[in-house]
């Protein structure tokens, strides 16, 4: 569960690091090309290369950074590969040739990475001025009318900034939700924990206060009238006896499990984490003893393919006493409670299952899959 976002991020950055070296490796070709037929000096051509090279290279940085965190303002990251990229630009060849507007392209390219550093409104005007720049200056370069860059510069920086921008929104709605769930997980087991602190406390509470007080009372009459102190030790031994049966009863209410509850919080956690739940549960015959194993054995299943698996698929069957957890995504080494080093959680069960009379068994499939398969007395 854990490594789900942390997946979905490196999925998206990595995706725009191939982006950013593909372009990085089409814009230096170019510049070769034109030191080459020698419309610009091997050493312009180099510094040029060198600034490419860094703008391009602190993207990825820049990115990672605004993915990571919510930047308030430009950086200086941001800030040198405004700078790079404005010396590689008065460097490179410009004239009515075609590859002007893709030599200016860089600009865009930045725009939309600053757009994650500064606020839309900014965002709106820096874009403004970027386009605006271009505009102009290709315009003066080359000829061309107005409308035919303006319009093609501006859909190109609106659409670079608007994918950019939906990127790091993907991204961070992926962590959010993760840890929202992650959050209410705990809020969960820390409610439960104070809901059976207060029901020990008032369980414990009054029976302790009463036992000490007549302790106290029979050691005193110990000496003055042993017939009394020995009935007020017989009260403490009665008390502390009710006292540990209501304990008891208090565990077990704690311990027990609702059969069709831990289905439906099996089909919710598992779905959460992207493994599709089918669920064919016949289960009305079976005792409150049987319902009670079979959700263990729900609970404990579905623990184990969250944990131990990258499960796309779980079929949960409850066929009389008979139940059987099948899912995909086994890993090469798994932990069977037969063999090898079963995990705790699975060893307990089966321990539990047999205690009871019943049987357990967890092991890959021949078809690659994972059978959870526990039985218990009807």
């Amino acid at each position: 569960m854990a490594a789900r976002p942390e997946t979905a991020r490196k999925i998206l950055l990595h995706w725009m690091d191939a982006l950013m070296a593909l372009l990085a490796v089409l814009f230096v070709t170019l510049a070769v090309l034109h030191a080459a037929t020698g419309t610009i000096s091997p050493l312009g051509a180099a510094i040029a290369i060198t600034c490419l090279l860094g703008c391009f290279a602190l993207f990825p940085f820049m990115l990672r950074d605004a993915y990571d965190t919510r930047p308030r303002g430009p950086t200086p990251k941001v800030l040198a590969a405004a700078v790079l990229a404005a010396v590689a630009l008065a460097l490179l060849p410009h004239g009515p040739a075609n590859d002007v507007p893709g030599w200016l392209e860089i600009g865009i390219l930045w725009l939309s990475i600053t757009a994650l550093y500064v606020p839309l409104a900014v965002t709106a005007c820096l874009g403004a001025a970027v386009v605006g720049l271009v505009t102009a200056y290709v315009v003066a370069i080359s000829g061309r009318s107005w409308p035919s860059v303006l319009v093609p510069e501006l859909i190109s920086a609106v659409v670079a900034t608007a994918g950019m921008l939906l990127w790091r929104w993907l991204w961070w709605t992926i962590r959010e939700a993760h840890d929202s769930k992650e959050a209410k997980a705990r809020l969960a087991v820390s409610e439960e924990r104070l809901r059976f602190a207060r029901d020990l406390h008032d369980l414990l509470g009054h029976s302790l206060s009463v036992i000490t007080l007549k302790s106290e009372l029979a050691a005193k009459l110990a000496t003055k009238d042993a017939g009394r102190a020995a009935g007020e030790m017989a009260e403490v031994r009665r008390l502390a006896g009710d006292s540990l049966t209501e304990v008891q009863q208090a565990v077990h209410g704690y311990r027990a499990l609702d059969l069709d509850e831990e289905l439906s919080g099996a089909r919710a956690a598992l779905e959460a984490a992207g493994a599709r739940c089918l669920i064919d549960a016949r289960a009305d015959g079976l005792s409150p003893a049987a319902r009670t194993l079979l959700a263990w054995a729900v609970r404990e299943g579905a623990t184990n393919v969250l944990k131990h698996s990258t499960a796309t698929r779980c079929a949960i069957t409850i066929d009389g006493g008979v139940l059987e957890m099948l899912n995909d995504g086994v890993p090469a080494r798994v932990s069977l409670p037969g063999g090898g080093r079963p995990g705790s959680g699975l060893r307990g069960l089966s321990e539990r299952l047999v205690t009871a009379g019943g049987s357990f068994s967890a092991e890959p499939t021949a078809t690659g899959e994972f059978l959870l398969r526990a039985v218990v007395p009807a």
